[in-house]
Order: C-alpha cells, then structure tokens, then sequence
C-alpha cells in the first residue's frame, strides 16, 4: 500500500470518527436561592431545598431536554451556601448559569415577617434600614466573591444573574397582615436596591456574566393585583404554610423568570 492510499485510509478514519462522536454536550447549573428552587409554586421534587419542576430553571431544561441539568438552587441559601456548597456543581465544562441569591443575606425574610405586624407592634422602617444597609455596604463584597467562584470553575459559562420583583402595589388585602402603602414602598425601593447592586456586581464580573432584569414582567402582577385573585397575582401573599409566603407562583416562573431566562438563552 503506498503511501498516498494509507493517508486516504487514514483521513477516511477520521471522518468516520468525527461522525461517529456525540453533538457537542451543553451543560446548564441553576444555582441561588427560593425564588429559583421554587419555593412558592406549592409542590417540589424535592422538599429539603424545595425544588421545584414548575421553577424557571426545570422550565428552561424542559425547553432544552437535551441539555445536562444540575439544578442545585436551595430554598434558604445565602452567598455562602453557593461559595461553599453549590458551587460543587460547576466545572470547565459548564456552558450556562443562573442564580438569585442576596436577598437571605440581606434578611429579607425577617424583613417581612416585622413589616407584616401591625405599625405599633413593630419596627418596620428599622427592618428596611437594617437591610439597605447590608445590600450598600456588605453585600457588593459578598456577590464578588460568588461571581469570582464561578468564574474561576466555569470560566467559559455564560452566566446570568437574576434580581428580584416588586412584591407590592400599595394596597394589603392578606387578612393578618399590615403593610402600610408607605411599607410597601420601602419594600419595593429595596427590591430596587437589590437589582442595582447585583447588577453592578454582574457589570464588575466581566463580558460573561449578563444581568437580567425581572421586575418590568411582574409589573401589574405583585400581592393582591388583581383583587387577589391568581389570574393577575403572580406572587403569594401571606401563606399556609408559611414558607410559601412572598414568593412567585408557578405563573411567575412560567411568565415573569423563565421568558427572561429564555431569551438570553435561546
């Protein structure tokens, strides 16, 4: 055999093994808190961290079948639940991510909780002052060292950071609650705040990371639009059990998280 033939032998090889291997494999990590895991949306998969197959990350990975999925978001999580824990899940090969996160660490959940009692029985504005504190001066550190982690175990991920809706509309129609129209503005100033400094944070993190912006969706469709009702309201008001409380509904995955997420990735 001369040499021309064993090169056309060889080069038939290698097309044969080019065809032969698998498309080209594309991995998607959810990372963050409840308001990715699901929490709100009333049934989970999993009840520890509270997933969800109604989330906007299970959503996109039914639009993306194909793709690996590793959905490890936990309802509770903070910075550091995502630096020490979640981040596991990342590697050189991961191609997308997504992620909440802050808003535990701000204390959003205590927040609420002493803004729903009635003005004499609590300390609302001190709860908010607390928090916008946090998110001004502690918080940008904290989401640099989450955006750092990620880029040094995904270095070629897209990565898209999320914020947080308006929960309010200056009305309170939740029996055993007590958001004065001037609370709800405060709370939703903090949301404000929450979307400028991970935003900020997103910018500092370089080309890769792409903040998305979710509070136009939810516009018209916070606690008690609507009347109350679920065809507007996309968020829970207070709830049984209590957990669910202040979280999005299936119907702000479906239509506030997931279009956002899904146009950025396709």
């Amino acid at each position: 055999m001369n040499l021309r033939r064993i090169l056309a032998v060889l080069c038939v090889g290698a097309a044969c093994a080019v065809s032969a291997s698998p498309a080209f494999a594309v991995r998607y990590v959810a990372l963050g808190d409840s308001y990715s895991s699901g929490t709100g949306t009333r049934t989970y998969y999993d009840s520890g961290c509270q997933r969800s197959v109604t989330s906007y990350p299970y959503l996109l990975h039914n639009a993306h079948p194909s793709w690996t999925f590793v959905h490890a978001t936990c309802s509770g999580a903070k910075t550091g639940d995502i630096l020490n824990t979640q981040s596991s899940s990342l590697n050189s090969s991961t191609n997308w991510v997504t992620y909440t996160i802050g808003g535990n660490d701000a204390g959003f959940s205590s927040v609420i909780t002493e803004c729903a009692k009635p003005g004499w029985a609590s300390n609302c504005n001190g709860a908010i002052d607390n928090a916008q504190s946090y998110i001004n001066n502690t918080l940008p550190g904290r989401l640099d060292l989450v955006n750092n982690k990620i880029k040094s175990l995904a270095p070629t991920a897209q990565v898209i950071a999320l914020d947080y809706p308006r929960l309010f509309n200056g009305e309170d129609c939740n029996g055993g609650t007590w958001f004065s129209p001037s609370e709800e503005t405060r709370l939703n100033q903090t949301a404000d705040l929450l979307k400028t400094k991970i935003s900020q944070a997103a910018t500092r993190a370089g080309a890769n990371f792409l903040f998305r912006d979710v509070i136009p969706p939810f516009i018209g469709h916070a606690v008690c639009d609507g009347g109350g009702g679920s065809s507007t309201e996309w968020i829970n008001g207070l709830s049984n059990p209590i957990g669910e409380s202040y979280h999005p509904k299936t119907t702000g995955h479906a239509n506030g998280y997931y279009p956002v997420v899904h146009n950025t990735t396709g």
